[in-house]
């Protein structure tokens, strides 16, 4: 995926947050949506999907394959709080041969799910937005080269399409990232990529 396609992408993204909050605070809401469900108390799901550095980025690390694992408490059915573990297997392409290089990242963050699309129908749509702060680590997978480890925060927005006992989860986030050389010295920044996410859970009834 291109530079220009992961940008894209976060736009609309970010501009159906927009929309979605405009239809939230109206006082006059669609008979189609209604408040977010009960939900488990925790849900836990395997994602895979894709990270795209941008920027400055794209001239160090290559785009990726990333599988992350979620955990979410659900506070109550318009709050859950999430924790994610995600491993994106990119490589340094700054350096010679462009060795493989492990992206892990550990965050936490919290979940807007205001309300519930469709909720009468066989096939309903939940939107949710958030943001949280973790840790963000690079490690060569075969180089004797010490791991490099930063602060990291991100923005999300996505939703889950909901099909009787199965939720299809969809989400985009946009990371900004510490980013320290990872050979040699050299002056830290800041960083940004996109992590875009697909994932199965399954409700208990």
């Amino acid at each position: 995926m291109s530079i220009t396609s992961a940008v894209s992408v976060t736009r609309a993204a970010l501009a159906a947050v927009g929309a979605l909050g405009l239809l939230v605070s109206s006082p006059h809401t669609s008979a189609a949506q209604t408040q977010a469900p009960q939900a488990s108390a925790w849900e836990f799901r395997v994602t895979s999907g894709a990270f795209v550095p941008t920027g400055n980025q794209r001239h160090f690390l290559k785009d990726a394959q990333v599988t992350a694992a979620q955990i979410s408490w659900v506070v109550r059915p318009s709050l859950a709080i999430t924790g994610t573990f995600g491993w994106a297997r990119s490589r340094d392409v700054a350096s010679v041969d462009t060795p493989k290089l492990d992206v892990f990242t550990s965050d936490l963050g919290i979940e807007a799910r205001p309300i519930q699309w469709f909720a009468d129908r066989a096939v309903t749509f939940s939107p949710f937005a958030g943001f949280g702060a973790g840790a963000r680590s690079y490690n060569y997978r075969a180089l004797n080269v010490d791991a490099t480890n930063n602060l990291a925060g991100y923005g999300t927005v996505g939703g889950e399409l909901g099909m009787g006992r199965v939720g299809l989860r969809l989400e985009v986030r946009d990371y900004a990232t510490g980013f320290k050389p990872l050979v040699g010295g050299g002056k830290s920044d800041t960083r940004n990529d996109v992590v875009m996410m697909v994932g199965l859970r399954f409700n208990k009834s």
